[in-house]
């Protein structure tokens, strides 16, 4: 944002909203752009055979390691869950690559 910010010649003291710069520049949110990345990079593990290192390093977890006290952390595997959930998209378009291309990607504004 600070970046955006300078492009359009405002300063944080000149208190004008990050939507504003972003519709002005024309660049999407940022919270779209982190989900676009995470699910290009679930796309690209889920087209590698299974007995890769990446497959078995990312999407398989060890269920007897104990974890340590309070909040659990968000694991890749249930940020994904919940990206595909809120994108109403289904898993099985990733091996197909440019419909998960297709599926994916956020327009710039």
């Amino acid at each position: 944002m600070r970046m955006l910010r300078w492009f359009c010649g405002h300063t944080r003291r000149d208190r004008v909203r990050n939507e504003v710069i972003r519709d002005r520049v024309g660049v999407a949110p940022i919270e779209e752009k982190l989900t676009q990345h995470r699910l290009r990079w679930f796309g690209h593990v889920q087209r590698r055979p299974p007995e890769a290192p990446v497959r078995s390093g990312v999407l398989e977890r060890v269920d007897n390691v104990k974890r340590g006290r309070g909040r659990p952390k968000l694991t890749l595997d249930e940020s994904v869950k919940r990206d595909l959930k809120d994108w109403n998209i289904s898993k099985e378009i990733a091996l197909d690559r440019s419909a998960w291309r297709l599926a994916i990607n956020v327009p710039e504004p």
